[in-house]
């Protein structure tokens, strides 16, 4: 069901009037909302390329996505589950496909270490639930890096042979594991991650403007990365992963020392994520080119809720470990009445919320403050892209929650 006139000119008004203050407000951003029969109810971009930019932010404008790419690793993975090429529950294979899990040690909040007791499994690493962490989130794991430090963005593979922060399947932890379910994808296949992406996702949606190593045209339309400063006002910042971006596309031996990162590496154009999050809502199968990438069992399981033996994961406190990557989080994604929220293969369910999606809705984030939603339920998912630094920026999250909330309302009265 298309957008009226008048919602659409509402939304687009809401959207230009976040990005209009260029010193304290949103630089720029790319909106799009898409149904399940893949038509796209509303796109719009406003604002800048970035702070300091003359150039108006595009639909065609491409941006680091970041740990938007963990669902499209999880449909990667989930690919390969259903021909038996890899196996959700079987430690012993995720550990002879990745040996370096295997002599993991737990980093316990004294400083000191204990020896690993259980096998990890790919459900683990996709549900965050292996033990791993990120540095800029927890200050264990941020003190145990001194005094070299972590670099999760470095581009290399040897950034995450980190330790555990708990015994594998015994707690919730954000983290790197999808970067490991990533490798695990690499060396079953005998493709890099990126490759696999294009060969059984990218090519059967008919997109182009996604990749871990962008060409040397979605470099010249890559949106700015901007930092916001405690007092609300934006800069320009160096980008976080730089070593896609440096390297050129066209040297195989280059390409290749890139690290695939299966928890951030993707660049993508918004419009083309969308096509993906239309094929989840199609049970699937992809709308507009009928091609199959999963089963509608296999969905289902995505969306079913992997930890329900910890309701709270989400209200555990985030620290800001790096201020200059993240806010504090007090709650991930607050719902009125506190009911118990889930986590399905590589994203957040939510319960609700008030904006008006269903209680089956699927969603998550990048650190560089976009978010997507999936609510298979309703027939409907999104996207709201920006490029600012730290993480959780009230403005973007209030844009999101408001653009949600209209796309809503405009669907009950239609």
């Amino acid at each position: 069901m298309p957008l009226n006139a008048q919602v659409h000119l509402h939304i687009c008004d809401i959207i230009d009037k976040a990005c209009e203050d260029q010193k304290t407000g949103i630089p720029g951003t790319t909106v799009v909302v898409v149904d399940k029969d893949g038509k796209e109810l509303f796109a719009h971009s406003a604002g800048k390329q970035g702070t300091g930019s003359k150039d108006p932010m595009t639909l065609d404008n491409i941006f680091w996505i970041a740990s938007c790419t963990k669902m499209l690793v999880g449909v990667a993975c989930m690919q390969l589950v259903e021909q038996g090429i890899l196996k959700l529950d079987d430690a012993e294979q995720t550990e002879s496909l990745c040996p370096e899990l295997k002599d993991l040690q737990v980093l316990l909040p004294d400083g000191s270490f204990e020896e690993k007791k259980h096998g990890i499994t790919l459900r683990m690493l996709l549900t965050h639930t292996a033990g791993f962490g990120y540095s800029f989130f927890n200050e264990r794991l941020r003190q145990w890096s001194y005094p070299i430090g972590m670099d999760e963005f470095s581009g290399r593979i040897e950034d995450m042979k980190i330790p555990l922060l708990f015994q594998p399947g015994e707690g919730w932890e954000y983290g790197v594991g999808i970067d490991w379910a990533g490798i695990a994808l690499e060396r079953a296949t005998g493709l890099t991650l990126n490759n696999y992406l294009q060969k059984n996702i990218f090519l059967p949606l008919g997109v182009k403007d996604m990749s871990m190593i962008p060409s040397h045209d979605m470099r010249q339309r890559l949106a700015y990365m901007n930092a916001r400063s405690p007092d609300g006002t934006l800069r320009a910042r160096d980008h976080l992963l730089r070593v896609p971006l440096v390297v050129d596309p066209e040297n195989e031996a280059e390409v290749a020392r890139v690290f695939n990162s299966g928890g951030a590496g993707v660049f993508a154009k918004p419009q083309e994520y969308c096509k993906v999050l239309a094929v989840l809502l199609n049970d699937g199968t992809c709308p507009r080119t009928g091609s199959k990438l999963l089963r509608k069992e296999t969905v289902n399981e995505m969306f079913t809720n992997q930890i329900p033996r910890f309701p709270n994961y989400s209200r555990q406190i985030i620290p800001a470990a790096k201020p200059d990557l993240t806010n504090p989080i007090s709650e991930q994604y607050p719902v009125p009445g506190n009911p118990p929220q889930g986590w399905g293969l590589t994203f957040m369910l939510s319960n609700g919320g008030a904006t008006g999606r269903s209680t089956s809705t699927g969603h998550w984030a990048g650190l560089p403050n976009l978010w997507w939603w999936a609510d298979r339920e309703k027939g409907v998912a999104g996207m709201v892209c920006t490029q600012i630094l730290p993480f959780a920026d009230v403005k973007v999250i209030e844009l999101w929650g408001a653009v949600e909330a209209e796309i809503y309302k405009a669907l009950s009265e239609a």
